[in-house]
């Protein structure tokens, strides 16, 4: 038999403009970490544990918006207006943060940069999963992680190239009335603004969803963009698989589908699967790397540096990640993530007890993140965009995508308090009995989807 032939560079392009949303998604998310010392003193609650969680986990509220919203829209307008939604949000979250001289306005600005999150998050993923061929899947899908990490390291080094050098040991006052705490966190966010606006502009120029556009009857539309991908042979087999998994469906969503025994297994893994990635703990690092670092003996001078550091490891192994998963698979990659993870969390937190400081501590977090950054971070979303039946995707995802948010809100807030209660050492020992019990759900949960098409996954017992 013939094989296709794919328009590579067409897949590829559209792909990266879907995955603009993965870029706006880490900038937005990870930007905080860098102005969270400026912006406190600024907004004068650097004595306020509770308000400092509050300016860090507000995002997440609207992430959970975005994200519960993405089911609904994307099934009712497709993949394609709502990606241009989240654009125009994230615009508007980058321009408002940055001029916010009140802190309830600041919040305001947060919550609608979640909303954009919330609906790039899910969306994009599924997006570039429905627009890809079987065998090149899992690498495309890695590509909006691999925005997500590009846009973390964006962040990371503007936030340290636009912040002045600051003094040793410099007081809060002296930081508060800085070029840093007034103006400077403000550019931080500004910055965000170019690639929100390039995102929303190349939106409209990608098609819709093909699985979408023949969810909703328009098979000639559906099927001039398959053979636009793979050419006419690729477009009719398609076709003829699409077809025998949305036949006799609208646009209505379908509750009892999702409760159904075929279904509720699947959708309770993407459930925990989304938890797991969140609940496993690196995101503190990147939103607490002032408390992170600082514990370890560095200064907030230094903290900026590190979490570039952080940032370029986290993308030289998501780039690894890219190359393995369509070879070792998904199973393979996610356990070894738990499992590293659990091992390494046991270590750090071992180091902190001991009270070592500085190197050990930062190679500790680097192994961490660079472990994370070759499984969990984006095989989770390979996973997802792929285990749930093409006629309740869109929903299917959204409920995993608001969980994985609610997940983040849960961890985001209570580290600080965590870290007040039980310390580093406690915290990151509780991370990792975490880790072993996601490596354990795994190892008796997860099917292997490599090399599948989405139908034919479908069809898996």
């Amino acid at each position: 038999m013939e094989k296709p032939k794919f328009n590579r560079p067409f897949i590829l392009g559209i792909t990266l403009v879907s995955a603009m949303g993965g870029l706006l998604f880490g900038y937005d998310w990870v930007v905080i970490g860098g102005a969270k010392p400026f912006y406190e003193r600024f907004f004068e609650i650097a004595s306020s544990p509770s308000l400092q969680g509050w300016a860090m986990s507000s995002a997440l509220i609207g992430c959970l918006a975005g994200a519960m919203a993405s089911g609904y829209l994307s099934d009712h307008f497709g993949r394609k207006r709502p990606l241009i939604a989240a654009a125009a949000l994230f615009t508007i979250a980058a321009i408002g943060t940055g001029a916010a001289n009140q802190f309830t306005l600041f919040i305001l600005f947060r919550l609608i940069g979640g909303l954009g999150i919330g609906l790039a998050s899910a969306i994009s993923p599924m997006y570039i999963a429905e627009i890809s061929p079987a065998h090149l899947r899992g690498r495309l899908v890695s590509i909006n992680q691999l925005t997500i990490v590009i846009g973390i390291l964006a962040a990371q080094i503007i936030n340290y190239l636009i912040a002045d050098k600051i003094p040793e040991n410099s007081s809060a006052k002296m930081i508060l009335q800085s070029w840093n705490g007034q103006t400077g966190w403000r550019w931080m966010f500004w910055a965000g603004t170019v690639p929100a606006l390039l995102f929303f502009i190349f939106s409209f120029f990608i098609p819709e969803s093909p699985r979408f556009l023949a969810k909703m009857g328009k098979w000639t539309d559906a099927s001039l963009i398959l053979k636009r991908i793979g050419g006419a042979k690729y477009s009719s087999q398609e076709r003829k698989e699409i077809a025998k998994t949305i036949q006799n469906t609208d646009n209505s969503i379908d509750w009892k589908v999702l409760a159904s025994k075929r279904v509720r297994p699947l959708l309770v893994l993407g459930i925990v699967l989304a938890i797991f990635q969140q609940w496993c703990g690196i995101n503190v690092i990147f939103n607490y790397a002032e408390e992170v670092f600082t514990s370890a003996g560095y200064s907030v001078g230094d903290m900026l540096f590190n979490i570039v550091i952080t940032g370029t490891v986290n993308l030289i192994f998501t780039l690894l990640a890219m190359r393995m998963v369509d070879s070792w698979g998904r199973r393979k990659m996610m356990l070894l993530g738990a499992g590293g993870l659990a091992i390494n969390y046991l270590i750090l937190g071992t180091s902190y007890f001991l009270e070592l400081k500085g190197l050990a501590i930062l190679v500790l977090v680097m192994a961490a993140i660079a472990t994370y950054s070759m499984t969990l971070a984006p095989i989770t979303w390979v996973v997802l965009s792929e285990i749930f039946p093409n006629k309740v995707r869109g929903t299917a995802m959204a409920i995993a995508t608001t969980s994985l948010w609610i997940a983040c809100f849960v961890l985001t807030y209570t580290f600080p308090i965590l870290n007040r209660v039980l310390h580093a050492s406690g915290t990151f020992w509780l991370y990792g009995l975490i880790c072993l019990s996601g490596f354990l759900f795994i190892l008796k949960k997860l099917p292997e989807t490599k090399g599948k098409s989405l139908e034919e996954i479908e069809k898996m017992k």
